[in-house]
């Protein structure tokens, strides 16, 4: 019989505070990014605020309010910004992928395309957590208004070299993200698949193997890309 105990469909899920740190263009909020392999969603649980998006089809700017639900595939670059306490339950496709490094940040292309210098500017030290963050959002900004302003203007060239940039920073990990996506969404769709099977040939008796489980945040307040964190350690991921 294939069993999967993690969460519905091997979705990962964190509480978000998104940062109330104002940028150079007034704005308060988080860091652009963009993953590569997995969709995320969010579902407002307080305050105000908007999440910018940035792909070849254009800019947009997606308000947030309580109760709001929206969610992006890969590919979309976001930016969340906090107008008044935003506070974000965040789910994200391929639980524990984002963590293994399924995010590029926005940083001007010559630090993408060096793996120490990308590596050196998006890295939190264990002191100074802070200070370090808004210095790692600001650079992130700083590139994504440069790949804004081009898309906005017609030209999509920058926008696919941080596509390309992106790509191949994060290639040497394919090996261990399919790992994590075989023991994770994988091994979920292969459960719901059996159980499929076993119900069309009357065979209930993977109903008798339910379980329960349940989780308390594992970290609380972690220094995030968007903001700060309370997270979960669920299996699959």
């Amino acid at each position: 019989m294939v069993t999967f105990t993690g969460l519905p469909g091997a979705v990962g899920v964190s509480h978000l505070s998104v940062y109330d740190w104002e940028a150079a263009d007034g704005l308060c909020g988080g860091t652009p990014h963009m993953h590569l392999t997995c969709s995320e969603g969010y579902v407002v649980a307080a305050g105000r605020g908007a999440v910018q998006t940035l792909t070849v089809q254009g800019f947009t700017s997606t308000p947030l309010e309580p109760g709001s639900v929206m969610w992006f595939t890969p590919g979309t670059i976001h930016r969340l910004i906090n107008e008044e306490d935003l506070r974000i339950t965040v789910l994200m496709q391929n639980n524990g992928l984002p963590e293994a490094g399924d995010a590029v940040l926005t940083l001007p292309l010559d630090r993408l395309t060096d793996p120490a210098a990308y590596a050196a500017a998006v890295t939190l030290p264990a002191e100074g957590t802070e200070a370090a963050a808004l210095r790692r959002r600001d650079l992130a900004i700083e590139g994504f208004a440069t790949l804004r302003a081009a898309t906005e203007a017609g030209d999509p060239a920058p926008l696919l070299a941080f596509h390309a940039a992106a790509g191949a920073l994060v290639r040497p990990r394919i090996e261990e993200w399919r790992e994590r996506w075989e023991h994770g969404a994988a091994a979920a769709a292969r459960a719901t698949g059996d159980h499929l099977d076993r119900l069309a040939e009357g065979d209930t008796s993977h109903l008798g193997a339910a379980s329960v489980h349940a989780r308390t945040p594992s970290a609380h307040g972690k220094y995030g890309m968007c903001g700060r964190l309370d997270t979960y350690d669920v299996p699959g991921g």
